[in-house]
């Protein structure tokens, strides 16, 4: 039994609710304002260009919400790495685990902000220049994304479940979150791996809201 200990609250950890907000906040509003579907891996130029080029717009609120939603990302990942901290013995490698997961999420995702707004640009005109883009997004934004973020979701479960300020149930939906996109690269052998981007993804994202409150306040270990 560990003894009951009141934690302070770390109100920057609002961060993590942000993050997730922005983020599906910009995915919501870019698709209802685009004139075309989003292009898939794989699509052709003309496709690419049809919804980055016909309705700009939507794609450039897109880009602004991610790199809102990466600057959030990068508060949280101090937040996460302190409460590393907090927990039991071995706390340096899950530290070094959160602070190496939110700097390959922060980074990645600010990328795929970058490119999918030169999308919307003159840059896009040639067809391999925009197939190029287009696949540096999505390798950005959503393998090496899912991978970081993915990291950083498993460093946060990890450690909640170890100091005791985060429900079990919480932890281990966590840490499944973290495996789908830690696997998340697997689609690059096999397309039906696909699904495990947006899983590892929005249930990272609703983890970290979720444990973002309850950092807020304050949590105690149970003992």
């Amino acid at each position: 039994m560990t003894c009951s200990i009141r934690t302070g609250p770390d109100r920057a950890a609002m961060s993590g609710v942000v993050a997730g907000v922005t983020f599906v906040g910009g995915v919501v509003a870019a698709l209802r304002l685009a004139d075309a579907p989003y292009p898939r891996p794989g699509s052709d130029a003309e496709t690419v260009r049809r919804y980055f080029r016909g309705s700009p717009r939507a794609p450039r609120l897109g880009a602004v919400a991610q790199l809102a939603s990466a600057a959030a990302l990068g508060r949280f990942t101090v937040s996460v790495a302190r409460l590393a901290g907090r927990s039991s013995a071995g706390t340096r490698p899950l530290q070094a685990v959160a602070v190496a997961g939110g700097a390959v999420a922060v980074a990645s995702l600010a990328t795929s902000a970058a490119l999918s707004a030169a999308l919307t640009t003159t840059r896009a005109d040639g067809d391999e220049a925009a197939l190029r883009m287009h696949r540096g997004a999505f390798l950005a934004g959503g393998l090496t994304h899912g991978v970081g973020f993915g990291a950083l979701v498993g460093s946060l479960a990890a450690s909640g479940l170890r100091s005791g300020e985060l429900p079990r149930p919480l932890a281990l939906a966590g840490l499944g979150s973290a495996a789908a996109g830690l696997l998340s690269p697997l689609y690059l052998i096999a397309e039906p791996a696909a699904w495990l981007i947006p899983a590892g993804r929005f249930s990272g994202l609703l983890v970290s809201g979720i444990s973002a409150v309850r950092l807020a306040r304050g949590s105690g270990r149970r003992p």
